[in-house]
């Protein structure tokens, strides 16, 4: 049977989509739900990340049941995601050391004006094209490796990963077998090199950020391996 249909997972900030969409380029089928914003202070905001991972998986298994199609179906699968939010987990049990940290999230708005003040904001700016911000993940990851009991010694002996949420989907759909994201998603990071592209050292240094956290940087149209229904194995080749 001829593949018809690509896969779109547009995972956002308030819910999660499956999108079906045919060889013409219309929408053949839709599926989505909505999930919960945890506000543990004011200006912090979370995500469960495994209820994410979850319902995302739900509604890919709801959009094709209600399309009548099965994964034989699918000619391939791209994913689009709500940009900054950052995940830290370990990679041994495959488990969140700490809710989801979301773009929103003004905890580390200290952080940023620590880092400005010890005069790195403009080459951080030059090599990042991003202002010093908490809305962006580098402060983020340094929140969670500094205030999660034992985070940075874990990081550090190379048991963490760390990722925006594509590559938390992309990690979990390969079965730990692709940590992963792409320019885009790496580029919201304020860790990654614009010019270079690729992780910039200079900042990771400064931020006390361990390299073997971070996931390899592809192109938004790439092989990102396969996710398995079972039946068949359908390639994830757009992450943006």
């Amino acid at each position: 049977m001829s593949r018809k249909y690509v896969l779109a997972i547009d995972q956002g900030t308030t819910s999660c989509r499956a999108i079906l969409v045919d060889k013409g380029g219309d929408i053949f089928g839709v599926a989505q739900q909505e999930f919960g914003q945890i506000y543990p202070k004011q200006g912090w905001v979370e995500h469960d990340a495994e209820e994410i991972l979850r319902l995302q998986l739900e509604m890919i298994d709801q959009v094709l049941d209600k399309a009548g199609i099965s994964g034989f179906d699918l000619a391939a699968i791209g994913i689009t995601n709500q940009r900054e939010t950052t995940v830290i987990w370990d990679k041994r049990t495959g488990k969140p050391i700490h809710n989801a940290i979301v773009w929103q999230d003004s905890r580390t708005a200290s952080i940023c004006e620590q880092i400005k003040e010890q005069g790195w904001g403009e080459e951080i700016r030059r090599r990042t094209g991003l202002v010093v911000d908490a809305y962006f993940s580098g402060t983020k990851v340094m929140w969670l490796l500094d205030q999660v009991p034992g985070a940075r010694t874990l990081a550090e002996e190379g048991h963490l990963a760390m990722g925006t949420i594509d590559t938390w989907l992309i990690w979990n759909m390969t079965g730990g077998n692709q940590l992963v994201t792409d320019y885009s998603n790496a580029s919201r990071t304020m860790l990654y090199n614009i010019h270079d592209l690729d992780w910039d050292a200079w900042i990771l240094e400064k931020l006390r950020i361990p390299r073997s956290l971070l996931p390899a940087v592809k192109p938004s149209a790439y092989d990102f391996g396969h996710y398995d229904f079972g039946d068949v194995k359908v390639p994830i080749r757009g992450v943006a």
